[in-house]
């Protein structure tokens, strides 16, 4: 096993970190300072003011003098407010003994913002009587507004949630007027069954209230609980004085529909509340006690802060990015570019994307409240499998997703040989990892609370494909894992026949269903701990009975063999990496053949054989083994952890394990999650 390991490292973590370096010769230094002028020697004392200017200073300065030694534009604190994308090209890239930094001043905070100021005579009390008799009378000479069209503001982004315009105090976004305050509405179906309408549940006269139906979105997890989406609430034909909303929902799912109200004038009651009328273009704001003394902003960039396009050598260090409705940092190919050390927050889409390129990543970063997914990386050759070398290290990433909710993770990982390893991930209603194709490393991470409001779900979750092989999941500490009421939740979930995935030497406590392997072949799970799980391991043998679209017909006519037939599977590259996916058309190929349970360690947990539970609750069944199930412990006493009661689950060197299963490797759990050094954003991180 441990061969196989180097093997996979090599692939996915030809990741060893680049560092930037400098040759013999002396750094360069540029400077850039908000009451700058880009006439400027770009000198500390007669900085740049705009990042453009500092990178053609920087390619003039390759072309006269070459330097040797690398070059830092050094960026002086304050708010640097962006209508475009900065961009650098090929041109602006720096070599490996010559890289080129841009970089927070020391002790400075750089903001790059992508929004507007809203200014304070802006804002102005609400006296037309209309409007007032919309408000409750609680906020009634409390709530401002603002003419945005009036002063040229005529975009807000879409009618939806990622992507529109987000108001912002101080660096706080502030919520859209919602109902309830607080959690879901229901709508439940009425009798009978097949009927499309719903009755929408509450109390008091409420959403009685509201007269512009037009400009209400009502958000929810409408037809299914892993997935979300918004309508608008005219549209969906709602009709409160008989509460009731018809939804073209499937009709055998008589589950109460969750949602919620948003940008509902009316719903204003609670500081920091606003509420935008696109058709006027005035905004409606119920200010926070900070506000006399914050900054007020509109996020109005539609594209990324930074791109970086086939760039190579370049580092963005410190900086801080926010107040966009795109995303904050976007790096399309080249190689060993790093965004290290930087505060990513408020976006209203993705915060990071890597596409192609090698070797480039992100590294110390802090990246929260994010509208969307927080960070993708997508890259390398799966045809010869050649690995990409993306990676995500040492980054605290949390409340993501806050926005669209289902489907949007921490991250996003595609193509070959990505790494994502020493990351604190939290606090979002869906997955936490999502990936596909080949030869990933997800190692050292520590995640809790994720999955938060969605079932049929996991923390980290791939599946249905036969060819995505080779992903290794190792010494990640994954506890506090909820499931909503009636729901699920799997914590590595290889959904819909996926393959070849190593679980190995993990920590799980408080979890529900903790390991799946959903009818899928050639999993591991070895020398893992289950402390406190609901179910430590589930198996199922999906294939045999539904999962590849017509399990008694012609299995090339389904999608798991087109993607199989998509890659020349039975020679190499791909024979000689994954010998068992070349013959898997020769051995009953919808069945979850080949998976293992080895050397785990189960304390209070509900442990269970799986193939058994298999074969006990499905109908059809094949004779062979699906699973290898040995040299498993099952305990309900502490078998030697340093400290149970703080969540230090390192075993001891006494431990009873050791003594109960010889072959169990030591799990080096002081090691997981983020680390001091010179690259993290902010330390001790605060994990609130």
């Amino acid at each position: 096993m441990l061969e196989r390991w180097s093997c996979l490292c090599a692939a996915a973590a030809a990741v060893c970190l680049w560092v930037p370096a400098t040759g013999s010769g002396k750094t360069i230094e540029l400077y850039v300072a908000t009451d700058g002028r880009d006439t400027n020697p770009a000198t500390k004392e007669a900085p740049l003011q705009s990042l453009e200017a500092a990178r053609d200073a920087v390619r003039r300065l390759k072309r006269s003098e070459a330097p040797d030694g690398g070059i830092t534009v050094w960026v002086r604190g304050g708010v640097y407010p962006r209508a475009d994308t900065f961009e650098l090209t090929a041109e602006d890239s720096g070599t490996a003994p010559s890289p080129v930094a841009y970089r927070a001043y020391p002790t400075e905070q750089v903001r790059l913002v992508g929004g507007r100021e809203i200014p304070r005579e802006w804002f102005q009390p609400v006296i037309d009587e209309p409007t007032l008799a919309r408000l409750d009378e609680a906020v009634r000479g409390k709530v401002l507004q603002a003419d945005l069209k009036g002063h040229g503001i005529l975009d807000y982004g879409p009618p939806g949630l990622e992507g529109t315009m987000e108001l912002f105090c101080g660096a706080t976004r502030m919520p859209l007027a919602r109902w309830p305050n607080d959690g879901w509405a229901l709508a439940v179906r009425d009798e009978p069954s097949t009927s499309k309408l719903f009755t929408v549940k509450f109390e008091g006269n409420g959403p009685k209230r509201w007269s512009r139906m037009d400009q209400v979105l009502l958000h929810g997890y409408w037809q299914v609980d892993y997935s979300d989406g918004v309508i608008n609430a005219k549209e969906a034909g709602i009709d409160l004085e008989k509460r009731k909303i018809t939804l073209s929902v499937p009709e055998d799912n008589d589950k109460p529909r969750r949602f919620y109200a948003l940008n509902v004038l009316e719903e204003i009651d609670k500081p920091g509340e606003w509420y935008l009328d696109r058709e006027r273009g005035v905004l409606y704001f119920l200010p926070p006690p900070e506000f006399p003394e914050s900054r007020v902003m509109v996020s109005l960039l539609k594209e990324p802060l930074v791109v970086l396009r086939e760039a190579s050598f370049v580092t963005l260090r410190g900086l801080t990015l926010e107040m966009v409705r795109g995303q904050a940092v976007v790096i399309q190919g080249g190689t060993h570019n790093q965004v290290a050390g930087c505060t990513i927050r408020n976006t209203a889409a993705d915060a990071v994307a890597l596409s192609g390129g090698t070797d480039n990543g992100i590294l110390g970063c802090d990246i929260h409240d994010v509208g969307s997914t927080a960070i993708v990386l997508a890259g390398g050759d799966r045809a010869t499998l050649t690995p990409a070398g993306l990676y995500v290290v040492n980054s605290h990433i949390h409340h993501f997703a806050r926005l669209g909710r289902g489907y949007r993770p921490a991250v996003r990982m595609e193509g070959v040989g990505q790494r994502i390893a020493h990351n604190l991930i939290h606090d979002a209603p869906h997955a936490a990892i999502l990936y596909s194709g080949n030869d990933h490393l997800i190692e050292l991470n520590e995640i809790h609370d994720v999955v938060l409001e969605t079932s049929d779900a996991g923390v980290l979750y791939t599946g249905y494909d036969w060819t995505a092989r080779g992903n290794v999941v190792r010494h990640n500490f994954m506890h506090h894992v909820p499931h909503i009421p009636g729901g699920y939740t799997r914590v590595v979930y290889l959904d819909d026949g996926h393959c070849s995935t190593e679980t190995f030497g993990n920590v799980f406590y408080k979890t529900h269903e903790t390991v799946w392997i959903g009818g899928g072949r050639d999993n591991a799970v070895e020398n893992n701990i289950f402390i406190e799980c609901e179910v430590p391991v589930g198996l199922d043998n999906r294939g045999l009975r539904w999962t590849f679209l017509n399990p008694d017909g012609d299995i090339t006519a389904t999608d798991m063999y087109k993607k199989l037939a998509a890659f020349d599977y039975k020679n190499p590259p791909w024979s000689t990496r994954y010998p068992k996916l070349a013959r898997i058309l020769d051995e009953q190929p919808r069945a979850p053949l080949g998976n293992t349970l080895r050397r785990n360690v189960s304390v209070r947990s509900n442990w269970r054989d799986p193939e058994k539970v298999c074969r006990e609750t499905s109908p059809k069944q094949i004779d062979e083994k699906y699973m290898v199930i040995e040299d498993n412990y099952v305990t309900q006493e502490d078998p030697g952890f340093v400290d149970a009661a703080n969540m230090n689950f390192q075993l001891r060197d006494d431990s009873i394990v050791y003594k109960q299963i010889p072959g169990f490797q030591k799990i080096p759990f002081a090691d997981i999650g983020p680390y001091p050094d010179e690259y993290r954003a902010t330390w001790p991180i605060d994990r609130r």
